[in-house]
């Protein structure tokens, strides 16, 4: 099942890659899941069962509008962001690979935003790219064994941890959640894809260019912390709810460790993928420092 926030309404994401069109969940379900995406989280398990024995082939669809597509998860209780997940991005940042948990941090939600924006860059300037694979929890979990992590997990999306590096690095203590969460910081999307679509849910190709020019490519299989380890690990510490979102880490490839360093400009355009999810688009612009 694919699952979008189009004009923040919940719909259900029918057809070929490329060829995609909507269905309205409220309207379709006759009010029974939805409207927002928040709803529908809460009743999962039943909009799964529900969804199920929807005949796609014989309902009316609608055109998707990819600039009113939201985040699929727009307001979640929590969200938690991983760092130094990939060995080779741990390397490049200057650190040891974790052993135990890696460091988690959170993106503040208003920085959430759809896969195809306009995004300023701040006066600081030094604004980086970390395409992620983004985890939604779709069952509540608290103490949970790794084993059953997947049974709680909704479905998964394509994200960009997109960083301003001298905010986040400067001062006696880094600021990682103020330095990644600036307006537009954290594009999701197009659409949430439940793990069963996927042949191998834990090994998915993952990349992002910048005006065409690879900068990233790399595979979930590669994550030191696989999805089903962060939520077992997490749910150890924290109460997991429906709808909480997980940025799993970013593989090599970004600005900040390359020598010379590369932060993004305005004009330039930033286009992130994830396998049979789909593609994230962004382009920069100067803000009112910045011109």
């Amino acid at each position: 099942m694919r699952l979008a926030n189009l004009d923040n309404r919940a719909v259900l994401i029918l057809g070929e890659p490329g060829a995609e069109r909507a269905v309205d969940i409220a309207t379709l379900s006759d009010g029974r899941f939805g409207p927002d995406l928040p709803a529908v989280y809460q009743q999962w398990n039943e909009l799964r069962s529900w969804a199920a024995e929807v005949p796609a082939d014989s309902i009316a669809t609608t055109v998707i509008d990819r600039a009113l597509l939201g985040a699929p998860s727009p307001a979640p209780r929590q969200v938690f962001a991983v760092g130094l997940n990939y060995h080779a991005h741990a390397a490049e940042s200057g650190f040891e690979s974790p052993v135990h948990l890696p460091p988690v941090f959170t993106k503040y939600v208003s920085s959430f935003t759809g896969p195809d924006t306009e995004v300023t860059i701040p006066a600081a300037g030094n604004v980086d790219w970390e395409v992620e694979l983004v985890a939604v929890i779709g069952r509540r979990a608290g103490n949970i064994d790794e084993a059953d992590a997947w049974s709680h997990v909704a479905g998964l999306t394509v994200g960009q941890d997109i960083s301003e590096r001298v905010s986040q690095l400067r001062g006696q203590a880094p600021q990682f959640g103020l330095g990644k969460s600036f307006a537009g910081f954290s594009p999701q999307g197009p659409w949430l894809v439940t793990p069963d679509e996927f042949a191998d849910r834990d090994d998915l190709e993952l990349g992002c260019t910048i005006d065409g020019e690879e900068v990233q490519k790399g595979r979930t299989r590669e994550l030191i912390f696989p999805v089903s380890t962060l939520v077992a690990a997490l749910s150890r510490t924290v109460t997991l709810y429906p709808g909480d979102v997980i940025f799993t880490g970013t593989p090599a490839g970004v600005g900040v460790g390359r020598d010379p360093q590369r932060f993004l400009r305005p004009g330039e355009n930033l286009n992130s993928w994830i396998e049979g999810i789909g593609e994230l688009r962004q382009h920069f612009v100067a803000g009112s420092q910045n011109k």
